[in-house]
């Protein structure tokens, strides 16, 4: 056996041997908070949560291997977290995923293989917005405009960088302090028109609101977009990352490495809006996916 893999089993047992019950028995207030953390634990103890719905995330077990397997969504590579001992598959699931068997491609030093998961059904709540008319009748200049856009917004999503070091879960900060305003995956209705599904979590906040960092992560796309408004992406490395958008002020630029809960940014009311708001998105082998599976109820 791999000598490297038989010494981290060994460390690894080592480690759940001194949090174990010698530890809880030498130490009674230890061990009695260690029972109230049992009773209110439950089985969404990691970030993020599965869920393997339309819009959610499917944590895939990928089993042992000497190195990080490679892992694809279609053409996308997906995020792959863990040791030699257990590695696991953090899967985007697009809010478009027919529900039924869905499959991802494993490559490991032994060779390549097929995993399935099951998406189940989801049913989103409806949305009805007034907004400015010229946000939803785009005259030929927005339309160019856009489009340009748009393909700006490809290159970014494409983003797949080394994964950062990271403990074995990934909760998330929330950016800003406020109230949910609109959830993920609400099929939206502008004018009476419909677009669209939400692709973010809405955060209520007042203009000029610092926004923090969810996780440690690097600047890379700073805009100021025709839907969007000021724009902000953050890579978090392994194809996980961030946006934040209706921004009023930009306090960073393309290259800055950030910390968890660094400030970076301010809450507005640019772009298509009713109020000034955070819209905040997250993604996932070049998936948009729910932010609340990554962050306490």
């Amino acid at each position: 056996m791999n000598p490297e893999f038989l010494s981290l089993l060994r460390r690894r047992q080592w480690m759940q041997a001194l949090s174990g019950a010698a530890m809880l028995t030498a130490f009674p207030a230890l061990a009695a908070k260690q029972r109230a953390a049992d009773d209110s634990a439950d089985n969404h103890a990691t970030w993020p949560h599965d869920s393997r719905v339309p819009g959610g995330v499917a944590r895939l077990s990928l089993g042992p291997a000497a190195e990080r397997p490679r892992v694809m969504v279609g053409d996308a590579p997906t995020l792959v977290m863990g040791d030699m001992i257990e590695w696991t598959a953090i899967v985007g699931i697009p809010l478009s995923a027919k529900t039924g068997e869905h499959h991802v491609s494993v490559k490991t030093e032994k060779g390549s293989r097929t995993l399935d998961y099951v998406v189940r059904p989801k049913k989103y709540t409806e949305q009805r917005l007034k907004v400015s008319p010229k946000t939803v009748d785009l005259s030929a200049e927005d339309t160019a405009r856009y489009e340009r856009e748009r393909e700006q917004q490809r290159k970014v999503m494409a983003t797949f960088t080394e994964q950062f070091p990271r403990a074995a879960d990934l909760q998330m900060r929330v950016p800003v302090p406020g109230r949910r305003s609109s959830s993920f995956g609400l099929r939206r209705i502008f004018n009476g028109q419909p677009r669209n599904p939400h692709s973010g979590m809405d955060i209520a906040a007042g203009t000029g609101t610092p926004i923090m960092a969810p996780l440690p992560g690097r600047v890379i796309d700073v805009g100021d977009y025709f839907f969007n408004g000021g724009t902000v992406w953050l890579d978090h490395g392994g194809g996980l990352l961030t946006m934040y958008c209706h921004l009023s002020a930009v306090d960073c630029k393309v290259g800055d490495a950030l910390k968890t809960g660094e400030r970076f940014c301010k809450v507005g009311a640019t772009g298509r809006v009713t109020g000034p708001h955070l819209h905040w998105g997250v993604m996932l082998n070049q998936t948009m996916v729910d932010p609340a599976l990554f962050i306490p109820a």
